[in-house]
């Protein structure tokens, strides 16, 4: 019998967090079964493993959303996807296309609803995978899952960006590092934030336009405008919640467009959204569509996934560990 390492949560706390070895399950016909070559973390794990999330999964369940890794076994029925083939499953199973109004029942999230991809061996069903572009290794393409679609969501498909905006974004973390490639690729220009100055140099390395120190600038809203020419920025992917959201709307123009990661309520004034006109967006990752549709723009434009630092599987805590300090830019990956 073939047995997987997989880490699992039995109570929401650090310690309970382990590593256990499981016989791996048999596949349908229309499943596949995955050897798993690489993950990456994502704020919304630390969340699940400190019982903070919005949605607590029930317990024990296998952490981690983003995974890819290589099929070596295929179902009698599978007919897309062949032994050999390097794929990633999407982060929000059963969710194909169409608008997040749609959400039904099936749709399941790895490592929340369902168990995730901490783990050596992984089934899924073949309409829940895509193939990894020839550009992306492993430890690339489970950068995209979450913190990828979710940015591409943001701007794409909800903020329909095109040359010539501007795009402000907070931080350095997964979502803002992918929305800045994001928005080079659509032609926008960006301004980011971050508290640290080497880190808005290595953001403007990577293409930003300009960058804000929120520490030495905490009006930070206001020098959007005024980089702007008092215009404001035409999207902000909102990522820091109530602590930023004031100066967030301070830098958006009229008519412009707040896409939400998290949760704002009660943050704001409604009226006063009103009255400006600027659309605000929750978003929840995306669709099998929006994740097919970023992994072809990455192949087109070979802007590759930024990852700050890689650790081996078994020092998975560790690593979650090193994301908790929040010193990183990009993602955060484990390698099996």
């Amino acid at each position: 019998m073939r047995y997987s390492k997989t880490f699992i949560l039995e109570k929401f706390d650090f310690d309970s967090l382990k590593q256990h070895r499981l016989p791996v399950p048999k596949i349908g016909p229309h499943q596949v079964l995955i050897k798993m070559k690489a993950a990456s973390l994502n704020f919304r794990d630390l969340k699940i493993v400190n019982g903070l999330y919005a949605r607590p999964p029930n317990l024990p369940i296998t952490l981690l959303s983003d995974g890819a890794g290589k099929i070596v076994k295929a179902g009698l029925n599978i007919t897309k996807f062949s032994i050999g083939d390097r794929v990633i499953p999407i982060y929000m199973s059963g969710w194909y296309g169409g608008p997040l109004s749609g959400r039904h029942a099936g749709w399941k999230a790895l490592g929340g609803d369902i168990d995730g991809v901490a783990s050596e061996f992984v089934i899924f069903d073949e309409s829940d995978i895509l193939l990894i572009p020839d550009c992306l290794s492993y430890e690339q393409a489970a950068c995209i899952p979450c913190a990828g679609v979710t940015a591409w969501h943001a701007l794409v498909y909800v903020g329909n960006i095109k040359p010539g905006d501007t795009v402000l974004l907070l931080g350095s973390g997964g979502v803002s590092v992918f929305g800045l490639q994001i928005a080079k690729m659509g032609g926008a220009r960006v301004i980011m934030t971050s508290s640290n100055t080497s880190k808005l140099q290595r953001l403007i390395d990577l293409g930003a336009w300009r960058g804000i120190n929120y520490q030495e600038t905490p009006n930070w809203g206001e020098k959007a405008l005024e980089l702007t020419n008092g215009r404001g920025v035409d999207h902000v992917v909102e990522v820091g919640g109530k602590g930023t959201i004031k100066e967030s709307l301070r830098a958006t123009k009229d008519n412009g467009h707040i896409a939400v990661i998290g949760d704002l309520s009660g943050a704001f004034s409604s009226t006063r959204l009103m009255e400006r006109k600027i659309q605000m967006t929750p978003i929840t990752v995306g669709s099998l569509q929006m994740t097919s549709d970023l992994l072809r723009a990455i192949n087109y434009n070979k802007e590759l996934p930024v990852i700050d630092k890689i650790f081996p599987f078994s020092k998975l805590k560790t690593a979650l560990a090193y994301l908790k300090r929040g010193n990183h830019l990009g993602k955060v990956v484990i390698k099996f």
